[in-house]
């Protein structure tokens, strides 16, 4: 009697068990591409430009800081000249000398303030597209998880990003299961009339930033001035 309830119990929850299992709907997959709609929505174009048109502001000042610095420059070679002339007194030598070390000391201080400027200015830019990306991102994946939805799917797959060896997660994707388009077409019916329009074949803007014209890299560059490189005002 207690096997014969065992058993009983067994085949219970084995019909439990494949009651559940028949009751989860079939996986249905929906294919996108997310960095295309990134890069192609109008916002991503308008913040692009914003950024660019900013960037330009920055080179322009930086441009106008080495001017100044150039300047300092040519009084520094003048005053180290004067410094050994043969014809001026050991007084006018000696006030020159100081005069050219302050010189010295003004364009180090300009070479800072260029670097300084360079990578704060270069640090905004990046949090200003960073901050923007993260918030386009989670907008364009609600649309693409409600399009996704519509079409009862019940996996979205993005087919943009990179594998480990560089290649995309997807090797091959029945074109009937893509949504990007659809997407697209969703994500435009709130673009306003004269809002740009992205390039035909748009930069991977949510791997890397655009075209700058401040120097790149993990760190300031040494910005130096002409003629004076590590050179010291003579005693």
């Amino acid at each position: 009697m207690k096997k014969t309830i065992q058993t009983i119990v067994a085949i219970a929850a084995f019909g439990a068990f494949s009651l559940a299992a028949r009751a989860q709907p079939a996986i249905k997959i929906n294919v996108v591409d997310m960095a295309k709609i990134y890069d192609s929505h109008y916002k991503t174009v308008e913040q692009n430009a914003k950024i660019q048109s900013d960037d330009q502001k920055a080179q322009e000042e930086v441009d106008k800081m080495n001017k100044e610095g150039n300047a300092l420059v040519e009084e520094y070679k003048s005053l180290n000249e004067q410094s050994n002339n043969p014809a001026l007194t050991a007084e006018a030598k000696s006030k020159a000398q100081s005069e050219a070390q302050r010189k010295l000391e003004g364009i180090q201080l300009k070479q800072r303030e260029v670097q300084t400027f360079i990578q704060n200015t270069r640090n905004s830019l990046q949090q200003r597209l960073q901050t923007f990306r993260s918030l386009m991102l989670e907008e364009i994946s609600k649309i693409a998880t409600d399009v996704a939805k519509r079409r009862g799917a019940t996996l979205l797959v993005d087919k943009a990003g990179p594998s480990l060896i560089g290649i995309s997660n997807i090797v091959y994707a029945d074109p009937a299961y893509e949504i990007t388009e659809e997407v697209m077409k969703e994500i435009n019916k709130d673009r306003p009339p004269g809002a740009p329009t992205a390039p035909a074949t748009p930069a991977a803007s949510t791997s890397t930033s655009p075209g700058t014209a401040l120097p790149a890299g993990g760190s300031a560059p040494a910005v130096t001035f002409p003629g004076v490189g590590g050179a010291k005002g003579k005693k």
